[in-house]
């Protein structure tokens, strides 16, 4: 019976998300254009695009495996794998056990593999481009996020999100010092400025975006959708992490939607960052994530 509750829950939960991650990129793409005097693209937008992108027609360069055609598929399901080891519809993650964080992690791990991997699959020059930029920043953000992580759930005692809302003190310099480094982490694996542009088309300064230029139709959609519900993903795991208390699910999507107002303010504040310097913003971020290691050891 516990079985078959955790499932529905999970199931639940991973439809939600799954269909309420485009509303979240029009809200930011909506506030983003407000701050810039633009009327900006309609709330639903992202959800004209999708559908406007199953209905096209997919094609393939003829120098693609099966790799291309799979990749779509692999990315979008890890994604919706990790929504279940979140709490979002109440205190305890649907498919959650000792240790999810990292499997949170590793699931990221998979999903960037296959999209660097399909990119190359196809010859294209800038989908190379914008593969060999990943694999050489992936590693960076990953071991960022590891030890942001790691370093908010010193006081936990383990890797688990439920307990990262117990005993959390605004004030504390180890939760200050995470948060920052965190919200580093969150910048960049979401692919926005000063990290990243999702809305360029100049191949040149492209990263995420780089490796999806080969892809149409549904698979397409597929990529661009998956991408949608990372960011949903890595904004309700800082939620957790760092903006605790109330157990309400207004408050939640309150919080979610505070956050990517903040996100869209550091969008509009400052401008993309030269790649040469990014890897510096992810050492700066580890710096944060030891200081709060080191300063929670003292303590």
């Amino acid at each position: 019976m516990d079985t078959i509750y955790t499932f529905g829950w999970g199931t639940l939960q991973m439809v939600f998300v799954a269909l309420a991650s485009p509303l979240l990129q029009g809200i930011i793409k909506k506030i983003k254009a407000r701050l810039q005097n633009r009327q900006g693209p309609p709330l639903l937008q992202p959800y004209y695009d999708l559908l406007k992108y199953f209905k096209k027609e997919s094609i393939f360069s003829e120098h693609s495996s099966w790799i291309t055609r799979a990749t779509p598929y692999i990315t979008f399901c890890t994604m919706l794998l990790a929504i279940c080891l979140l709490p979002i519809f109440g205190a305890h993650a649907p498919f959650g056990f000792s240790g999810d964080i990292l499997v949170l992690i590793y699931l990221f791990g998979v999903a960037r593999f296959f999209t660097a991997l399909a990119a190359l699959d196809a010859g294209s020059s800038f989908g190379g481009m914008g593969s060999s930029r990943e694999m050489a920043l992936g590693p960076l953000a990953e071991f960022a996020l590891l030890l942001a992580t790691f370093a908010a759930l010193l006081s936990s005692g383990h890797t688990q999100v439920i307990t990262l809302t117990d005993g959390w003190e605004f004030f504390n310099p180890v939760h200050l010092l995470s948060l920052m480094a965190m919200l580093i982490v969150v910048v960049a694996e979401v692919g926005r400025i000063p990290i990243d542009n999702p809305d360029t088309h100049l191949e040149l300064t492209m990263i995420h975006e780089g490796m999806l230029l080969e892809y149409s139709g549904r698979y397409l959609s597929l990529m661009l959708w998956a991408s949608q519900i990372k960011q949903w993903i890595m904004l309700s795991l800082f939620v957790q992490l760092f903006l605790p208390g109330g157990d309400y699910f207004s408050l939640y999507l309150l919080k979610m939607f505070a956050l990517s107002l903040l996100l869209t303010l550091v969008e509009t504040r400052y401008a993309k960052i030269r790649l040469f310097l990014v890897p510096r913003v992810f050492v700066f971020s580890m710096i944060l994530s030891i200081l709060a290691i080191v300063t929670y050891s003292i303590n």
